[in-house]
């Protein structure tokens, strides 16, 4: 059965929809987002980056493949600003900064971070321990996340990396959960000389409700914070996260 996507933004040469947690962004035994989001619409729809299945949130698809050429030519130059939520029930071996380095594959299809830096994958982090509302509500700490690369996996690795794997995401030792929480959380960029900024608040997933205000009242703007910059040095492909 074909799922109805929220639309976040409806432009003459894209459209921004809020993928939920648990559909594919490929079609595999049924059809995945983007062939769902074809039948809903009744437009053919060209994809310009990914989500991961477990992954919820802004997913933006092109109207025509110009369009979809000049979003491919963006996030090579890193001229998409990505900024993704998570949540962890461990406490990271630093609160903020960057992680980075070469992402190679790992067993049973995850993949991990090495020391090298040939072509790293890129993240900045900030993060802030959310007081509890509820007595038996496990302790949560919120991570903003700006990648400045699209590696396969890349804010999974990154988590795990220090220490704070992404609550439901046991491929990478997350504890279980009622959902993998991580969430596309905005995007921006410049369009034909007009500033386009897509924000979409997480739906679903026992946590994320729990703490819909705090996690609102953190970080309602992404893109205003003062982020650090880092240049590519190698040309690197958009992917999922």
């Amino acid at each position: 059965m074909t799922e109805r996507f929220q639309i976040i933004a409806n432009h003459a040469d894209w459209l921004a929809l809020h993928k939920p947690a648990g559909v594919s962004f490929h079609s595999e035994s049924e059809a995945g987002f983007v062939v769902q989001a074809e039948q809903q619409l009744g437009l053919k729809l060209y994809p310009v980056h990914r989500l991961d299945k477990l992954t919820s949130g802004v997913l933006l698809l092109a109207k025509s493949s110009q369009a979809a050429a000049s979003f491919a030519e963006k996030f090579r130059q890193q001229q998409m600003e990505k900024y993704y939520l998570a949540l962890s029930d461990r406490k990271p071996k630093r609160k903020q900064g960057w992680v980075k380095g070469d992402m190679t594959k790992a067993r049973r299809g995850a993949w991990k971070l090495l020391a090298s830096q040939q072509q790293p994958a890129v993240t900045y982090f900030i993060s802030q321990g959310l007081a509890e509302q509820q007595a038996d509500a496990p302790v949560v700490r919120a991570f903003l996340l700006k990648p400045w690369t699209g590696k396969t996996h890349q804010i999974r690795v990154a988590l795990k990396s220090l220490g704070s794997p992404i609550l439901g995401d046991t491929l990478y030792g997350g504890s279980q959960a009622d959902r993998a929480y991580l969430h596309a959380y905005a995007l921006c960029f410049d369009w034909h000389g007009q500033r386009i900024q897509l924000h979409c608040a997480p739906q679903t997933g026992d946590g994320f409700m729990r703490l819909q205000q705090e996690l609102a009242s953190l970080w309602p703007s992404p893109w205003q914070l003062n982020w650090p910059s880092w240049q590519q040095p190698t040309e690197n492909n958009d992917s999922g996260a």
